[in-house]
């Protein structure tokens, strides 16, 4: 734990109790942690990868297998915004090529890896998938692009109205070939998000002229040790930090500085 424990105890915390945003369990109070990292941080998404994809970590069979993960669900207000709950939906993931036979044109992909932040994709046809890695927006191959990690159709993550499959795709091919000086999104997740529902909170910056300023609710479901409630003052921030839990599990060092369970 070392070095990450000493950089979590440095930072400017602000703890708050907190009734569950979504209305349930009201007979439990949990504690908020707003936590923000300075601009210097290194933002853990793909460029952080190397040149190449990662190595082939697929699924031994064809059909859906189970993978272990975190798992969250956000709140905007008393808004239900975002569920990865495998109570309820079917978070199994399949290999690519099990994958490309279920995919439609527009629909929002995630491949998946232990200890790295899932990567995201809008799915164009014939194999080819629309995507923001490595500072830049590009068209590739899925199965290049996969090297073997497994995925997942993740059209309902979010609980936003979807734009019709050919402004996702217009929103998508519109803006390949930007690269970091040019976009505003920090990572796959919020790009590929973005080209789904059309919302400007899934850019950097995007809530920073909104008449209100809107509170995020993040839950975070450890196994054993509870459900920690984190707040944030936008969707991207709250998306960045989520995928930093997936790629760090600093949320786990997190609870032990902070004494464990709520």
């Amino acid at each position: 734990m070392g070095n990450q424990l000493d950089r979590i105890t440095h930072l400017n915390y602000s703890e708050l109790p907190t009734g569950d945003p979504s209305g349930l369990e009201k007979d439990e109070l949990r504690v908020g942690v707003a936590y923000f990292f300075s601009d210097e941080e290194e933002e853990v998404d793909d460029r952080s990868l190397s040149d190449g994809f990662i190595k082939d970590i697929s699924p031994s069979k064809e059909g859906p297998v189970a993978f272990s993960e975190v798992e969250y669900s956000a709140f905007c207000s008393q808004e239900c915004i975002f569920s990865k709950l495998h109570e309820n939906e079917d978070l199994n993931v399949y290999s690519v090529k099990t994958l490309l036979t279920m995919c439609k044109q527009g629909d929002l992909l995630e491949l998946v890896a232990n200890a790295q932040a899932p990567h995201w994709a809008i799915y164009e046809q014939n194999d080819q998938v629309i995507h923001l890695h490595k500072g830049e927006i590009r068209k590739d191959s899925l199965l290049e692009v996969s090297n073997g990690r497994p995925g997942r159709i993740a059209n309902n993550r979010y609980r936003y109205r979807p734009l019709p499959a050919d402004l996702v795709m217009q929103n998508a091919a519109g803006h390949l070939g930007l690269s970091s000086g040019e976009m505003s999104w920090t990572n796959s997740e919020s790009f590929a998000a973005w080209c789904r529902f059309g919302k400007r909170e899934f850019k950097a910056g995007g809530e920073a002229h909104s008449a209100e300023q809107q509170q995020y609710f993040l839950k975070v479901h450890l196994s054993g040790s509870g459900v920690h409630t984190l707040v944030f003052r936008s969707l991207e921030e709250m998306i960045r930090e989520r995928r930093r839990v997936d790629a760090s599990g600093i949320l786990k060092e997190l609870s032990l500085v902070n004494g464990g369970k709520e």
